[in-house]
């Protein structure tokens, strides 16, 4: 049985596809925006199978996610370790956080070049950039997960007479598992960001690559076709990295929304 709260969404949805349809049908010129060159949801879905029939869509998606999966799980190693150790010690705070605040601000565009001169392929360069896009997110919500932690549970835990890893693994890590899997999700929808930027100027295969390459040549329906798959990918794995992260912290549960 469909749950209640799917007749909303769903409506949503077919409202703004409504919306859509007759505003690129119609060629509708709202000033500041005009419909007259957008694609019609119709062209897209043409585009699409044509898409799968010409057998390239398992190429983009195969290069794309191979790229995502090497980038994402780097980060996730080293954000999630750099986070704990950061978060709970003051002397790594002042020795790694200043320069790794510097570098945040920095957006994925600005790093292909460097990218380019400091790796030997355009393949390793474009797992970087999803790398660093999905760095930061991880590590900043570890960081404040770890220091949002109860310190009367740390205490508690130490007159029980625990140790600094049982502390970390029964105390701290469950504490801060809610942020970090803030972190995760946030850093997975991030990832497909940079990955589409890098793709688009070092790429031969991938969906940012496709999309670019159908801005080139002016098929507005594929270019439509790229940016649906890139925001389907992107939910449907931060949506992954949220259910298995309330799958593994069962002890958690969010307030209810009014």
């Amino acid at each position: 049985m469909i749950s209640m709260r799917w007749i909303p969404r769903l409506t949503s949805v077919l409202l703004c596809l409504l919306f859509w349809q007759l505003a690129a049908s119609n060629h509708w010129n709202l000033g500041l925006v005009t419909f007259a060159n957008v694609p019609t949801p119709g062209a897209v879905i043409a585009a699409a199978a044509g898409l799968v029939d010409s057998g390239r869509l398992m190429q983009h998606l195969s290069a794309s996610l191979g790229r995502v999966f090497a980038g994402y799980m780097a980060a996730v190693v080293i954000g999630v370790a750099l986070g704990v150790i950061i978060g709970r010690s003051r002397r790594a705070e002042d020795w790694l956080l200043p320069p790794l605040e510097v570098l945040r601000p920095i957006p994925a565009v600005a790093w292909i070049p460097l990218a380019i001169l400091m790796f030997p392929s355009s393949e390793l360069s474009m797992v970087f950039i999803t790398f660093t896009g999905a760095l930061f997110p991880i590590l900043l919500n570890t960081v404040h997960g770890v220091e949002g932690v109860d310190r009367r549970l740390i205490a508690s835990a130490k007159s029980l007479g625990a140790g600094r890893r049982a502390i970390l693994l029964e105390v701290v890590l469950p504490g801060a598992a809610p942020g970090i899997i803030t972190g995760l999700a946030i850093g997975m929808g991030t990832s497909w960001f940079c990955l589409v930027t890098a793709e688009m100027i070092s790429g031969q295969f991938g969906i940012g690559y496709y999309t670019w390459e159908s801005y080139t040549i002016q098929n507005y329906a594929d270019i439509v076709v790229g940016m649906l798959l890139i925001g389907l990918l992107g939910m449907g794995s931060s949506g992954l990295i949220k259910r298995l992260g309330r799958l593994f912290t069962p002890w958690h549960r969010p307030r209810g929304k009014a």
